[in-house]
């Protein structure tokens, strides 16, 4: 590993300008992708992190907050990221909202843009983080909250503040409910690419409540789609082809829950009558769908001012670091009945 490495030793390796190395790490889109990949792979393997002591100093006086999305839109994470908006304003203080839409290098680029735009603080939202982008955090040197982020357990906690619920036990309610309903054919959509997003959680905590109760599971009963509202549709329609006699369907998050019930009434079916279904989030949309959506309610404006107060608190005192866990709640709603005779 070379400790001393900077921006031109990075340009060297990869046989560019140093203004282009410059451009990827800032983030500009005037870099053809193979080029910004290598140069990305390049950082990664040299360990470079920048030296920002002289960036820290203008950063002293600044009084913007940043906060980062991780994935595409959603409107789970709108709701929270309008309450931090509201929390960092109400603190005198101004918020920069940056949407970041591929989970590789999504930490360095957190990174980035805490220097570009000289942040004393950052809250991020989504995603995962690994061990091996901990260096990063630890190289700004700047107070940051991880919100509703999967976090692998050999992460250094002590560099940064966290907030989030428990998926497992929150969806393990969630299936118990539809088994305590007489349910044993229970079908699951959650997401591609599972192993960086908290759907990894929630279809493992699927599988242990049906372990559990002694219902294997089959395979057949399993899809993934991309949180929207069309791949929960799609996904519904795959499971109604395949005729495995499903009577509920477990869907990782409420778009591709009601995504999936669409498909049902499209199919001729109704919900619950003929399959019962339960989503994740706890979405206004759920509450004025017909029938209403049975779903796992996160706290969603709670989760935006906790983060929002451990970042202060953590600006105010370095050594503040806290991970909180919020509950969750189970809205039974109209989208699920009992089959029990």
């Amino acid at each position: 590993m070379l400790k001393n490495t900077n921006i031109k030793d990075i340009a060297k390796a990869a046989g560019v300008a140093v203004s282009t190395v410059s451009r990827v790490l800032n983030n500009h889109p005037d870099v053809k992708r193979e080029t910004k990949e290598n140069i990305l792979r390049i950082i990664d393997e040299l360990n470079y992190v920048p030296n920002n002591s002289a960036r820290n100093l203008k950063r002293a006086s600044s009084k913007n907050i940043g906060i980062f999305v991780r994935g595409e839109y959603n409107p789970f994470f709108a709701e929270i990221v309008e309450s931090i908006e509201k929390e960092i304003s109400a603190n005198g203080y101004s918020a920069i909202v940056h949407f970041h839409h591929n989970e590789i290098n999504a930490i360095e680029s957190a990174a980035q843009f805490v220097l570009e735009k000289k942040l004393i603080g950052l809250i991020y939202l989504g995603g995962i983080l690994t061990k091996d982008k901990e260096r990063f955090i630890e190289g700004l040197n700047t107070p940051m909250v991880f919100t509703s982020t999967v976090i692998e357990e050999d992460v250094n906690k002590d560099l940064f503040s966290s907030v989030g619920i428990d998926d497992n036990k929150a969806t393990k309610g969630a299936i118990e409910y539809l088994i305590s309903l007489g349910h044993r054919k229970i079908a699951i959509i959650s997401a591609e690419k599972q192993e960086t997003c908290a759907a990894l959680a929630r279809y493992e905590a699927f599988l242990e409540a049906l372990d559990l109760n002694n219902i294997e599971f089959n395979n057949a009963l399993f899809d993934s789609g991309d949180y929207s509202f069309e791949s929960g549709y799609d996904s519904m329609k795959g499971f109604l082809h395949k005729e495995m006699d499903i009577t509920a369907v477990f869907a990782v998050n409420d778009m591709m829950a009601i995504g999936a019930a669409k498909a049902v009434f499209d199919s001729g079916l109704k919900v619950p009558d003929d399959i019962s279904i339960v989503g994740f989030d706890g979405l206004n949309y759920g509450t004025y769908f017909q029938p209403s959506l049975t779903t796992v309610r996160q706290p969603n404006i709670e989760l935006g001012k906790r983060s929002t107060k451990l970042l202060f608190d953590n600006i105010s005192n370095k050594s503040s670091v806290e991970h909180v866990v919020l509950e969750t709640e189970l809205l039974k709603r109209d989208s699920c009945r009992s089959i029990i005779s």
